[in-house]
């Protein structure tokens, strides 16, 4: 299985692509989409999609797992993560990859086993989980891993509900 992780922000989109082996998590790429706050934001979100593409070409993930959007006390900022956000799911959505939203609580207790972990236990849970001599920087590659590692948890637990469900649709269909 191979998951696309996305911290999505217009200044540096996060991503992270991880593989899972057996038992063994394996980070293929990660890094940051940064564009110049001097370029006019349809331009920016453009080079976003554009690199997403490319990512999405030569790995070919299974999932796309992005960050929630997170109302703080700034809704412009808010706004602009926003349509980060919007271009990662439309690269996805053109090529029929399934997406999936988590919280940054989600996020940090799939990793962490806390949902009130800081930055600094993320990224090297990151590291420590996929076999990295150091934690992986910038802080946005960091979640993105984070974010596909969370999707990659979070899969077998889905697979069984859905299991669980479709069985219990199945016998209340055919009483």
């Amino acid at each position: 299985m191979i998951v696309l992780g996305i911290d999505p922000g217009t200044a540096n989109t996060g991503y992270g692509v991880v593989q899972k082996e057996g038992s063994r998590l394996i980070a293929l790429d990660g890094g940051v989409i940064a564009t110049k706050s001097d370029v006019e934001p349809e331009i920016r979100l453009v080079t976003i999609f554009d690199r997403l593409v490319e990512l999405f070409d030569q790995y070919r993930p299974e999932v796309l797992a992005i960050e929630d959007l997170y109302f703080g006390a700034n809704v412009r900022s808010a706004f602009a993560v926003g349509q980060a956000r919007g271009v990662a799911l439309l690269a996805a959505g053109q090529r029929g990859t399934p997406c999936h939203s988590y919280t940054p609580q989600q996020i940090k207790s799939a990793v962490c086993g806390s949902g009130n972990a800081d930055k600094d236990q993320v990224q090297r849970m990151v590291a420590q989980l996929l076999g990295l001599d150091s934690p992986p920087k910038p802080d946005h590659a960091a979640d993105a891993l984070a974010v596909a590692i969370c999707e990659i948890n979070r899969a077998p637990y889905a697979q069984a509900v859905n299991r669980g469900l479709a069985a219990a649709i199945a016998k209340a269909t055919a009483a």
